[in-house]
């Protein structure tokens, strides 16, 4: 199947007439993993008002990031590229470089369309606008969680207030403002990352080193002070047979138990997830208000997820594991998506540009590589990919993660990571009968016989996204 889709004026068709485009309202969530929503199962959460677009919308059980980093992700997002063509490639200062990114707000802007964007870019600290936003509220790098500091228009200042709460404000005022015209919103919270110092080249202090970590709003605060944290089995033990994990990092313990997710950043996360339901709740009740809910396409995902013990890991995000590669995706737009279905298809971060341009019926010559997700919401099997590629360059961030660029590849039942930088020390999954990834296969006689064929795979995917290789990437 070929992935690289060019969203021409035919393959963009609108569907609705043109005298009366979509609106667009785009909700990214900082690390929420896909299984930590009441829709979920998660057994504490309280997110209704999530659940409730899910319950109106389409949710997709298997959706997943290219790049399981919040920079990286954030890129493919809006360009519907893979991080080795758009640039992207880490979480350092690629300031002049993000300025150039191909967005899909760009075609929006120029068919008319009111384009905001809110929150935290984070692609580079500068927090100056970008091409294609004509409305534009942002923050520095990671941004603070109580009274941030915006760049409101090109006009720097302080707004007192909890960060979700005053970003919320500001995408309410624009959604009344912009009701006559067609708009897209794109709203990238704070929530759920915690506050962290970052440095001007991109590097942080650990979290284990910030006084404040994970902050909910002031009124959260406490509520799930007495709740049992789910643990996945993985969390409970260390790692086995997975050399690139079980390397000696100077200054380091070994993984277990003991290094991963207090069960107090658990919680306090959850009690950050409550301001972003409230928030969502807000800006569906101005949508409702104004009478343009379901001409709307609300779209609820994240950028990646987090690790909850997983393999003894915490904030390393990052690595290729299912805890931080998949991620929650809920549409709902009752025009083009079927309400209450939950596609099992794979599906990834680059596929939304193509999706949102193909529904707002707006031409674009850019070379996005996703697919349109359109026939999936509408409830059509056609022909579909069978496997995702994932992709991570070494970053200077977390010393663990120093030389552990990696490849990987992900079938429907398989996962193959190969470690650029460590030599003999690749994984192999079978998620069928290991859906926790705890037995890596790479040596026994079944994963020698699987492993050609994995290969093959991955080389069809990188041979028809044009990666030729991490020496002439950026």
């Amino acid at each position: 199947m070929l992935l690289l889709v060019l969203c021409t004026a035919m393959a963009c068709a609108p569907a609705t007439s043109v005298d009366r485009r979509p609106n667009i309202v785009f909700v990214l969530v900082d690390d929420l993993r896909w299984d930590e929503i009441g829709v979920a199962g998660h057994p504490f959460a309280e997110t209704p008002n999530i659940d409730r677009l899910a319950h109106e919308g389409v949710r997709f059980l298997n959706a997943f990031a290219a790049t399981p980093l919040c920079s990286p992700s954030r890129a493919s997002i809006l360009t519907g590229q893979y991080v080795h063509t758009n640039g992207i490639i880490d979480n350092t200062a690629r300031d002049s470089a993000s300025h150039r990114l191909p967005t899909f707000a760009i075609p929006l802007a120029a068919a008319g369309y009111q384009t905001a964007f809110m929150g935290k870019w984070h692609m580079g600290n500068d927090d100056s606008r970008r091409p294609g936003w004509t409305r534009w509220v942002a923050m520095k790098g990671q941004g603070e969680a109580e009274d941030p500091k915006l760049n409101i228009d090109g006009e720097r200042r302080e707004v007192k207030g909890y960060v979700t709460d005053v970003l919320t404000d500001f995408a309410v005022d624009f959604v009344r403002q912009a009701k006559d015209e067609p708009f897209l919103l794109f709203l990238a919270h704070k929530a759920l990352h915690p506050n962290v110092v970052q440095r001007d080249d991109g590097s942080v202090a650990t979290l284990a080193e910030q006084p404040s970590g994970f902050v909910p709003a002031e009124r959260h605060r406490g509520r799930f002070a007495n709740a049992v944290v789910p643990r996945r089995s993985n969390a409970t033990k260390a790692p086995v047979r997975t050399p690139a994990l079980l390397r000696k990092i100077p200054g380091l313990p070994p993984l277990g138990p003991a290094t991963g997710t207090s069960d107090a950043d658990v919680r306090a996360r959850q009690e950050m997830l409550l301001g972003v339901d409230e928030s969502l709740g807000r800006i569906v009740k101005t949508l409702e208000e104004l009478g343009e809910l379901d001409n709307t396409i609300i779209v609820l995902t994240s950028d990646h997820g987090y690790f909850y013990g997983e393999h003894g890991l915490d904030e390393e995000r990052r690595l290729a594991y299912e805890e931080t590669a998949r991620i929650p995706l809920i549409i709902r737009y009752p025009e083009a998506a079927r309400a209450g279905t939950t596609p099992a298809q794979m599906v990834q971060t680059i596929d939304f540009a193509s999706t949102l341009l193909a529904l707002a019926g707006v031409a674009d010559t850019v070379p996005r590589q996703g697919l349109s997700l359109v026939p999936l919401l509408e409830g059509a099997t056609p022909p579909w990919r069978k496997s995702v590629m994932l992709e991570y360059y070494s970053d200077k961030v977390f010393p663990r993660m120093l030389t552990m660029g990696y490849e990987a590849v992900r079938t429907e039942r398989y996962k193959y990571i190969h470690y650029l930088e460590l030599p003999g020390m690749d994984e192999l999954y079978d998620l069928e009968t290991d859906p926790f990834e705890m037995d890596n296969l790479i040596g026994s006689p079944r994963g020698r016989a699987l492993l050609p064929e994995l290969q093959a795979e991955l080389a069809r995917l990188q041979r028809e996204s044009g990666y030729t290789g991490r020496a002439t990437r950026p």
